[in-house]
């Protein structure tokens, strides 16, 4: 009934008691929740959407030739050093690899951001910046790029190299003749895992943050910021490989894309321990999210 214009609840005509709405039976505020929930989680987490964007895919090409280009120009610089016999191969190698990273960095980050490296997409994705298609997309970009820049090594070297070096890839353990038989030399699975997972955190932490950070992006600036990426990348390579230094170990892999690539085209002993340059980066990822998280919003100026 309605009395000066408002609607009065309705009544039960026996008891007289005021009908009630069922429990379960949700609110328009409530439904509206839930909507945007579900919309979030479809559009920011997800980014279903993104599978069928023709800028996304365009991005991926970016990151695939960057990538490919990465991987045949650091595989080519590890092999060139080592050619040369010079006193300090690992510095000469560090000093050009860090190079290379930063013109391929400010190649490829007008486009698709600049990642050309799994270990950046994932941290991108679990600190919220892009969707796990976003991330789906690039990481098998970057893998198919790292398997076209080993090919493409391998069709300019002779057999003879790619013997000697397989490819440059990424080793823990190598097989080498000795007097009771072949031997296998290198680093064992435990000491090469804490490697991988402490130089990839470092990386992120040191580095990659700063472009994740818009405001200290925009004060730095993007060249400056390429060029420390690369400088940081530089370093741990050169730590890797010097201070612990073993026959048979080719140092932290620090982009599973590189180590990916020479193995699926090299093969044979590239496969002995290859999880360790999966596993170690991806636990590296989840410290820094979590470091990430745990730094109050208003400290961390947003993304």
């Amino acid at each position: 009934m309605a009395r000066n214009g408002i609607v009065e609840d309705e009544e039960n005509n026996f008891t007289h008691n005021r009908v009630l709405p069922v429990a379960s039976t949700p609110t328009p505020g409530q439904i509206k929740e839930e909507s945007d929930a579900k919309v979030f989680l479809s559009t920011k987490v997800l980014g279903l959407e993104e599978l069928l964007s023709l800028e996304v895919w365009r991005a991926s090409l970016a990151e695939l030739l960057g990538t490919a280009v990465l991987v045949f120009a650091l595989d080519t610089i590890v092999i060139s050093t080592l050619q040369t016999e010079t006193k300090t191969p690992n510095l000469v190698m560090s000093v050009l690899i860090a190079f290379v990273v930063a013109v391929l960095l400010l190649a490829t980050y007008p486009i698709s951001g600049g990642h050309i490296n799994p270990i950046v997409t994932f941290a991108a994705l679990l600190t919220g910046l892009i969707s796990i298609s976003k991330a789906a997309i690039y990481i098998l970009a970057q893998c198919v790029g790292g398997i076209l820049g080993s090919l493409a090594l391998k069709a300019v070297v002779n057999s003879a190299i790619e013997r000697t070096y397989s490819l440059a890839g990424c080793t823990v353990t190598i097989v080498v003749p000795g007097t009771d038989g072949p031997t296998v030399i290198g680093m064992g699975n435990s000491q090469a895992l804490w490697l991988e997972i402490i130089c990839s955190f470092v990386f992120l932490f040191a580095s990659v943050w700063m472009a994740f950070d818009r405001r200290q992006a925009k004060a730095v600036g993007r060249v400056i910021i390429c060029i420390i990426l690369g400088v940081v990348l530089g370093l741990l390579v050169f730590i890797s490989t010097t201070v612990t230094a073993t026959k048979g170990y080719g140092g932290a892999g620090l982009n599973p894309a590189r180590c990916f690539g020479p193995a699926v085209v090299r093969g044979g002993h590239l496969w002995n321990g290859h999880w360790i340059f999966w596993i170690g980066p991806t636990i590296g990822c989840v410290a820094f999210a979590l470091y990430v998280k745990m730094i109050p919003r208003e400290h961390t100026h947003s993304y």
